[in-house]
């Protein structure tokens, strides 16, 4: 992996190179091992929280953890294109507009102790922006080489805190074209149900159950790139415990491991509807 500035980032992109890097502000991981029409990403798995904002922060460091989505990127970390935000969705959230993407409030509790001065917001911001010029660049590449294109949008989610039963994977899809794509939509979660993971009976997965794909990631790519089709992926934390922060690297790798196959004959399938 090397450090790469932005601009060379998309250079790079623009030129049709392989890469894998990590922007030279440590603020996300681009890999291209081959151009392929097709993207896995994980925007919610950074935990990076600069240090001048953590004497000002009301949240613990475990507060943060419990709502990141570790270990996303692990999911989806052997396929040809993937791109992470490495900074805590708690400076700025990738997943939000930039006018929404810094919290004053998380989840019912104060954020800061003294609001954010203009210099700490615009520093935020614009990481949140030059992630989205990198996105940009890489999806008019791929709908330019391929036509049609499938983004796999990797995130999970806190169950403990649900007072019913909910999916062990939920797809949000209320902002995709289902029309279009709507078989699409299904068949992916039909073939997540049949996922095997350790102390898990049954791989249950549902379409808008618990969320409904109201991302800005989601967001922003289908409104940009009309032959896009991002299915965010929501797993139920499953591979860890939230309350004690352990992580069950088994499980992670069962995920893992299944996604390596799930995730290519899916968007095989798909390749060959729209770019045949």
């Amino acid at each position: 992996m090397e450090r790469l500035p932005v601009s060379e980032i998309i250079n790079k992109i623009q030129r049709e190179e392989c890469f894998e890097a990590v922007a030279d502000d440590y603020s996300f991981t681009l890999k291209v091992a081959e151009y392929m029409p097709y993207v896995c990403s994980a925007v919610h798995d950074g935990h990076h929280f600069r240090k001048e904002l953590w004497d000002n922060c009301l949240h613990t460091e475990y507060d943060r953890w419990f709502e990141e989505d570790p270990f996303t990127k692990e999911f989806v970390k052997t396929h040809p294109i993937v791109i992470a935000g490495c900074d805590s969705r708690f400076e700025y959230d990738l997943n939000r507009d930039p006018e929404h993407a810094i919290y004053e409030d998380a989840w019912g509790k104060k954020l800061w102790k003294e609001p954010l001065t203009e210099a700490q917001c615009t520093t935020s911001l614009d990481k949140h922006a030059t992630f989205y010029v990198v996105v940009h660049a890489l999806m008019t590449k791929l709908e330019d080489k391929y036509g049609h294109i499938i983004v796999y949008d990797m995130h999970s989610y806190n169950w403990k805190r649900w007072d019913r039963e909910v999916p062990v994977i939920n797809l949000g899809t209320s902002n995709i074209n289902n029309e279009k794509y709507g078989d699409f939509a299904e068949l992916w979660r039909a073939n997540l149900s049949s996922l095997a993971l350790p102390h898990i009976v049954n791989c249950t997965s549902k379409i808008n159950d618990t969320f409904q794909g109201n991302g800005y990631f989601l967001k922003f790519i289908t409104q940009n790139f009309k032959q896009t089709l991002v299915l965010a992926t929501e797993f139920k934390k499953i591979y860890c415990d939230e309350y004690q922060k352990i992580i069950f690297p088994e499980v992670v790798h069962a995920i893992e491991k299944q996604l390596q196959t799930k995730i290519k004959e899916h968007a095989a399938i798909f390749n060959s509807k729209f770019n045949t």
